[in-house]
């Protein structure tokens, strides 16, 4: 099987259309296009793009399949956005964007992680339980569009030396994952440049 070619990168200018197409389909315009430039100039928003050159089949031709954020917040990393095009769920791309996440938050020496989810998504719970979040809390009605409620999800001790041993081990998780999907992370053998 011929493995397609995924790239993980910071989100660029030219990339704002797409990528506020696809928040419109996963997340329901949780951000404007203004929202996500203004995250682009923020010094304190490490904002990522998971695409893919070409499909299969096709010419290559980049499309974005994922977009994932955190703010940095004093120690902390508060996750603002984490989502894969449905077309492209269960497949471990989620897992690329959570783990380049994490792994570059233990970079800015961010001790712990944040982030709220709907209740009721039980494949991102799975996906965050996985790197080891746990629920901290719950905010009743956060969900305008249907008044769910999110969950608060923890995840501490990112400086330890043992959440780098965690890091590597989902690195090779990851890249297992991929390619039984038939996906191939660029430099997915290596470390991500922070």
């Amino acid at each position: 099987m011929t493995l397609l070619e995924l790239r993980l990168k910071p989100l660029t200018d030219r990339q704002l259309n797409a990528v506020v197409k696809l928040d419109q389909l996963c997340l329901g315009g949780l951000w404007s296009q203004e929202g996500y430039r203004r995250e682009l100039n923020s010094p304190n928003s490490e904002l990522l793009v998971l695409s893919v050159l070409g499909d299969r089949g096709s010419p290559p031709k980049e499309r974005i399949v994922g977009i994932g954020c955190f703010w940095a917040i004093l120690e902390e990393a508060h996750i603002t956005i984490l989502a894969i095009h449905p077309d492209c769920q269960s497949q471990g791309l989620g897992q690329v964007l959570l783990w380049t996440l994490l792994q570059k938050a233990v970079r800015q020496k961010l001790d712990r992680a944040t982030l709220e989810v709907r209740a009721s998504n039980q494949a991102a719970l799975s996906l965050y339980q996985k790197f080891g979040f746990q629920v901290a809390g719950r905010r009743k009605k956060y969900y305008q569009n249907n008044n769910e409620d999110a969950l608060i999800l923890w995840r501490g001790g990112l400086q330890q030396k043992q959440f780098s041993q965690l890091l590597d081990r989902w690195q090779q998780q990851t890249n297992e994952k991929l390619a039984r999907c038939g996906w191939r992370l660029e430099n997915g053998d290596r470390k991500l440049k922070a």
